[in-house]
């Protein structure tokens, strides 16, 4: 029998400017503030002043940090330990964008080290909602050079340069560091990332913010934080199968699959020292352990720690949701 348990955190609601109501109306928000452009919410997080709070079992009101603090590597995994220490290594958000969001970069680990003592940001997007006729705008198009891009910047044309991509529910997108990028409007979405909140804005649209001023720009900061080799087409556009894993992202920072769930599954993580991460995107399932079990709804996110290394994942009617870890695989 295992101490620990599938873990629920209380979520932090962020006004943006560009935000909406979805996330409240649809995907079973609590906003108790009133704010009214609801533009991320904050599933789970290790950043510092948004350290995510356990909401949970016996160990409610303690933040992700001081939990990692006592279970080590039950929580994480040993070797994911040994490298983050009590930061938890992934940040995760859902957002919506009632409008486009800045044009933006983020550095690489090696120039967020240097610049921030910070961790680099590589994340990736699952589309829950867009309205027809919304966009991504993910790294330049083929054959941008670095004297294109600061000629149309200087022209106020950055946009022209970029690699737009319709979407549809269900598209994911990969965006390692250094590609130039922004989320277009009427898209809600998942976000996946390493622990960092480090954004270089290039172009913002020339919105104004609630103090009519225009948003800070890092046009400098930018510059050496763009890979211009990252362009192209970056739609990843895959159907589920029908209690299957299937997996949508994997690289050294995240391992991110989908599941359609009709009937129980056996989930077992040995081949893993890892955290799992459920997000429940549509429908609700029961996550069986120990002769225990956790329901997990439309909108939540709960993490089974690392110790845990067997679960039976049974859904109510049907269920479809995200699985994040960290595989082990990749040196660390």
């Amino acid at each position: 029998m295992s101490e620990l348990y599938p873990l629920r955190f209380e979520t932090v609601l962020k006004e943006k400017v560009w935000g909406g109501n979805a996330l409240v109306s649809r995907f079973n928000k609590k906003n108790s503030t009133g704010p009214l452009h609801i533009g991320e919410s904050w599933e789970l997080s290790a950043v510092a002043d948004n350290q995510s709070v356990i909401s949970n079992g016996f160990l409610a009101g303690n933040n992700i940090e001081e939990l990692i603090e006592v279970y080590m590597g039950d929580i994480t995994g040993d070797s994911i330990y040994e490298k983050f220490g009590n930061e938890f290594p992934l940040l995760i958000k859902f957002i919506e964008a009632q409008e486009d969001l800045s044009i933006q970069v983020h550095p690489n680990d090696t120039l967020a080290k240097k610049r921030h003592n910070a961790y680099g940001k590589t994340e990736m997007w699952y589309i829950l909602e867009s309205k027809k006729g919304s966009k991504i705008y993910t790294g330049f198009k083929d054959g941008v050079t670095k004297e294109m891009y600061e000629e149309a910047l200087g022209r106020g044309r950055i946009e022209d340069l970029m690699n737009v991509e319709t979407v549809d529910a269900g598209d994911t997108f990969f965006t390692p560091a250094g590609r130039v990028h922004a989320i277009g409007a009427g898209i809600v979405l998942v976000e996946i990332q390493q622990t960092s909140d480090i954004t270089y804005r290039i172009f913002d649209w020339n919105r104004k913010n609630s103090g009519k001023e225009k948003r800070e720009l890092h046009i400098d900061l930018a510059l050496d934080a763009i890979d211009f080799n990252l362009t192209g087409k970056n739609k990843i556009r895959l159907v589920p199968e029908l209690n299957k894993t299937k997996n949508l992202v994997s690289c050294e920072f995240f391992t991110a699959n989908i599941l359609i769930l009709d009937k129980p599954i056996n989930k077992e993580y040995y081949f893993n020292d890892s955290f799992v991460v459920y997000i429940c995107i549509d429908g609700e399932f029961l996550i069986c352990w120990d002769d225990n079990s956790e329901k997990i709804a439309k909108g939540e996110t709960v993490l089974l720690p690392a110790m845990i290394k067997e679960v039976i994942l049974k859904p109510l009617n049907e269920a479809k949701f995200l699985e994040i870890y960290i595989n082990s695989e990749y040196s660390l």
